[in-house]
């Protein structure tokens, strides 16, 4: 590893230290999103699911969360870091020829939820829960929908995200979270609910 490399993963330890420390007890409503009913599943997590049966194939099991540590953080940052800057961005259109399709982005290219599967997919590989890394579906400002990956920690809910460099609690972001994958079963999925002010101007990215 790098010096520089070293230098930006010590910055991005001490900045997650500082989150967690100015979040008081006021704030501890907004480290985690509140779940509401069961809801459909996205299209493509069906699709995807269709295509790779045995990926999809699980048992119920009990919600676990991450304890959040400078090692855990760590190896987030160095996952989020590499898929980010290892995928081309493509829409699923100009890949496929169909406007939505989830897939793994195993030639290098993709879009937001490939970004987001191969996430899961690498933390899987390296020892985190399932049941802490949830496929997540928000609409951005000017009303898009998008997918990122939500991590649960014991110090709140983290978003891995192609469009963010940063690795941000879910209330730092601009989104509207939407729904995402239950904890108990990643083909069940629920609706979020989001307290915070809606934002009236729209924004591209």
């Amino acid at each position: 590893m790098t010096s520089k490399y070293r230098g930006i993963l010590g910055t991005w330890v001490l900045a997650l230290a500082a989150t967690i420390a100015t979040q008081g007890a006021h704030a501890n409503d907004l480290l985690f999103v509140s779940t509401g009913a069961a809801t459909r599943a996205p299209i493509g997590w069906v699709e995807f699911c269709a295509e790779r049966p045995t990926e999809c194939k699980t048992t119920t099991s009990a919600p676990r969360d991450v304890v959040l540590n400078s090692k855990s953080w760590t190896d987030l940052v160095r996952i989020n870091k590499w898929v980010n800057e290892s995928v081309k961005p493509m829409t699923d259109m100009d890949h496929w020829g169909v406007v939505e399709k989830w897939s793994y982005p195993d030639d290098g290219y993709g879009d937001c939820e490939d970004y987001a599967l191969l996430k899961r997919r690498l933390l899987i590989e390296a020892g985190w829960p399932r049941e802490a890394l949830l496929m997540t579906v928000v609409r951005e400002n000017n009303g898009n929908g998008h997918a990122l990956l939500t991590v649960k920690t014991d110090k709140g809910e983290f978003i891995l995200d192609n469009q963010e460099e940063k690795i941000l609690l879910w209330s730092e972001t601009s989104y509207r979270f939407v729904k995402r994958q239950s904890q108990n079963d990643p083909n069940r999925w629920v609706s979020l609910g989001d307290p915070r002010p809606t934002i009236s101007t729209a924004s591209s990215r």
